[in-house]
C-alpha cells in the first residue's frame, strides 16, 4: 500500500513537471490584438526560458504577435503537431533533430547547448558500467535525446541497442517504471532525473553528454513546419526576433530568467536553477558569428552522422536544406 501510494505521489508530481506552466494544458498570451501563433513548448528551462523571457517583457506584442503556448513531453509529439497543422513552432532537444534533418520541420534558431541526457541505471543489480547492460531491460522514448545518449554510449562499449532490451516509453512513464524497479536503466534527461533521484538517490549514473563533449555538441532548437519560412516569411522573421531578443536578455540577466521560468512553470526557483546549470546559452551575436562560420552546420552534420549509423536518416543532409541561417541572421539585422 505504502509503495502504491508513493507511486501515485511521484506520478502526480512528474504530471506537474511535465504540465507546469500550461494551465488547462494550453494558455493564451496578453489581451491584445497581433497575429495568433501557436508555440509548443517542454516544461524544462531550455525549452521554456524564452517563452517566460517573451510573455513577461512583452517581446511578442513587440513584434505584433499574440502567442498560445502548449506544453509537450517531447520534440517529436512537436513535430507531429506541426505536421497536422495544430503547432506554428516549437522545442526540440538534439535527439529529436533527426526530424527536421529528414524533412519534417525546419530549425529557425538554435536554442542553446544542452548537458542534461544522461543514462542512467538502477543501484544494487551490478550495473557499473554501459557495458553491464548488455541483456537489461533499458527505457527510452524513441527518437528523443535520450534514445540518442543510449545509443552514444553503446557505441563507445562496443555495444549496439540490440545487446540490450529497449523498451520505449514516454517520458513520464520511465520515471515511474525506473522508480518501481520494472526496468533497469534508461536514456532520460534533467530535470525527469532529478525527480526519479527523489526516490532513487543511489541510481547509477553511466553516461551523459559531457562525456562525448566537445568531440561532439548537443544544440536544442526552435523549429516550425518546413514550408512556414517560404509561405510566411514576415511571420517567421517576427518569431525568430522574439527569441534572439529573449536570447539575449537570457544572457545578460540568468538570476532573473531562472526566476521569470520558475513562475511560468509553477516551480521552486531551486529546482529551475538546478535545471540551468545544464546547458549553454549564447547571445544572438554568438549564434550569428557561429552560423557564418560554419560551426553550427558542424553540429548538425555531427548529429546526423550519429542519426545514419543508428538508422534514422539514410544520409547526412546538408544542413542549409533544414536549417534558416540564413533567416536567423536578416533577422538579426547582421
Amino acid at each position: 500500500m505504502r509503495m502504491r501510494t508513493a507511486l501515485a505521489g511521484l506520478a502526480a508530481a512528474v504530471l506537474a513537471l511535465s504540465a507546469a506552466g500550461c494551465g488547462d494544458d494550453a494558455k493564451a498570451g496578453s489581451g491584445g490584438s497581433g497575429e495568433k501563433v501557436r508555440f509548443g513548448y517542454i516544461a524544462d528551462f531550455n525549452g521554456s526560458s524564452l517563452l517566460a523571457i517573451a510573455e513577461k517583457q512583452g517581446l511578442w506584442e513587440k513584434q505584433g504577435l499574440k502567442p498560445e503556448t502548449k506544453v509537450f513531453t517531447n520534440g517529436p509529439l512537436q513535430i507531429q503537431a506541426l505536421g497536422a497543422g495544430d503547432l506554428d513552432a516549437g522545442y526540440i532537444g538534439p535527439g529529436a533533430f533527426w526530424l527536421p534533418a529528414s524533412g519534417k520541420a525546419k530549425i529557425l534558431a538554435v536554442n542553446g547547448l544542452g548537458f542534461a541526457d544522461h543514462v542512467i541505471a538502477q543501484p544494487g543489480r551490478g550495473i557499473k558500467t554501459v557495458a553491464d547492460l548488455k541483456g537489461k531491460r533499458v527505457g527510452v522514448p524513441e527518437g528523443t535525446s535520450g534514445d540518442m545518449i543510449l545509443s552514444l554510449a553503446l557505441k563507445r562499449a562496443r555495444l549496439t541497442v540490440k545487446d540490450v532490451r529497449k523498451v520505449a516509453m514516454d517520458p513520464t512513464t520511465i520515471v515511474s517504471a525506473f522508480v518501481s524497479g520494472q526496468i533497469d536503466a534508461a536514456g532520460i534527461w534533467y530535470p525527469l532525473i532529478d525527480t526519479i533521484k527523489q526516490r532513487k538517490p543511489d541510481l547509477v549514473d553511466l553516461a551523459g553528454d559531457r562525456d562525448f563533449y566537445p568531440a561532439m555538441s548537443f544544440p536544442n532548437a526552435f523549429v516550425s513546419a518546413p514550408d512556414l519560412p517560404s509561405r510566411k516569411p514576415e511571420l517567421t522573421t517576427k518569431v525568430i526576433r522574439v527569441l534572439q531578443e529573449a536570447a539575449d536578455y537570457r544572457a545578460g540577466h540568468r538570476d532573473e530568467t531562472i526566476k521569470l521560468t520558475a513562475a511560468f512553470m509553477k516551480l521552486p526557483v531551486d529546482k529551475v536553477e538546478a535545471d540551468a546549470a545544464n546547458g549553454e546559452y549564447p547571445t544572438t551575436a554568438d549564434l550569428v558569428a557561429r552560423t557564418q562560420d560554419g560551426t553550427v552546420a558542424r553540429w548538425l552534420d555531427g548529429l546526423a552522422a550519429l542519426f545514419v549509423e543508428s538508422g534514422k536518416l539514410k544520409t547526412v543532409p546538408k544542413a542549409d536544406t533544414y536549417y534558416a541561417g540564413d533567416l536567423y541572421t536578416k533577422a538579426a539585422g547582421r
